[in-house]
């Protein structure tokens, strides 16, 4: 296993529950463009840096994980250009240091399923003729073009397409659902049937694993769970953790799309963005990784589905 490992955007999400699922067996540097006090957190031998000090470092590693990016803005309050200066820019930044670094052997850059597309009409795989829409899909896909257009020979480089990552501590359209079932309001969005993908942090978190390992094979890489589940497999869900029945509502569709409309200029909980994320389908096959693998993901879809549902009664968000 690589034992001296870069990983970049550690205080997100995804890079705190990475840097504690990997343990004390990994030499970890961690990255950030907000060093603080969170440092105090950080085990023994390993080290927190910021990017700034790290052009100036010298230090060589095994393996580079970049997490760091700017993240989808679902309020769209974010310019194109942000986007680009951080899931681009930095990242083509981070590449050259890991391409210039003789040290170095391996790679991953965590880009997403939104590289390839915002809305596919059907299941998605690495195949697919990548369209996003968005700039933040656009900016990932240019990283992605980046990194594949200068692959260095005897080094790996793993590009990893998460579809939404949930866990303990997690906040999205997860909590917002939980918080409507929960309460034991009725879900008024039944009549809308969907399919979608999830990724549980611990599937992410083994799939890096088996990475630093030193067994994978270069290439990109969709990330879901084994199976998708619907919209109303989590409402169930939801209710089941909550100790409640489930109340499932088939409102008339076209209501329920004058609602969303008028929550585009209204302060409602539903707008037409939110909507099409709590309905749509997007089911991404992760059978490339698995066969890589040679075994299927390690939690279940509905496991690690409860595992978050359940920090939300317990308050860990």
């Amino acid at each position: 296993m690589y034992k001296n490992v870069l990983i970049t955007g550690y205080t997100g999400f995804v890079g705190q529950n990475l840097y504690q699922y990997l343990g004390s067996g990994i030499k970890s540097t961690l990255v950030s463009r907000n060093v603080s006090s969170e440092s105090s957190s950080i085990r023994s031998g390993d080290k927190v840096t910021d990017y700034a000090a790290l052009r100036d470092s010298q230090d060589g590693f095994q393996a580079y994980i970049h997490l760091a990016g700017k993240a989808h803005d679902l309020k769209n309050t974010a310019d194109d250009q942000a986007y680009f200066d951080a899931n681009y820019g930095l990242t083509k930044e981070i590449y050259d240091r890991f391409l210039d670094d003789e040290q170095a052997e391996v790679f991953v850059f965590v880009s997403s399923v939104k590289a390839a597309s915002d809305q596919p009409d059907e299941v998605l795989t690495e195949a697919h003729s990548p369209d996003p829409v968005t700039a933040y899909g656009k900016s990932k896909l240019k990283a992605e073009e980046y990194i594949q257009a200068n692959l260095p020979e005897g080094k790996s480089v793993v590009i990893l397409r998460p579809c939404m990552i949930h866990g303990p501590g997690n906040k999205g359209n997860l909590n917002l659902l939980y918080s409507i079932v929960s309460r034991g309001i009725p879900w008024p969005l039944g009549a809308f049937d969907n399919n979608r993908s999830f990724l549980s942090i611990d599937n992410f978190c083994s799939v890096i694993e088996e990475i630093l390992e030193g067994k994978f094979t270069s290439g990109v890489y969709n990330i879901a769970d084994n199976k998708p589940l619907s919209t109303r497999d989590l409402v169930e869900l939801i209710a089941n953790v909550s100790d409640r029945k489930p109340r499932i509502w088939n409102t008339p569709k076209p209501l329920i799309n004058l609602i969303a409309k008028a929550g585009n200029v209204l302060p409602l909980p539903l707008n037409e963005e939110r909507l099409q994320k709590l309905t749509e389908n997007y089911v991404v096959s992760n059978e490339k990784l698995v066969n890589e693998l040679g075994k299927p993901l390690p939690v279940s879809a509905e496991d690690g589905l409860i595992k978050t549902l359940q920090s939300f009664r317990s308050g860990q968000t």
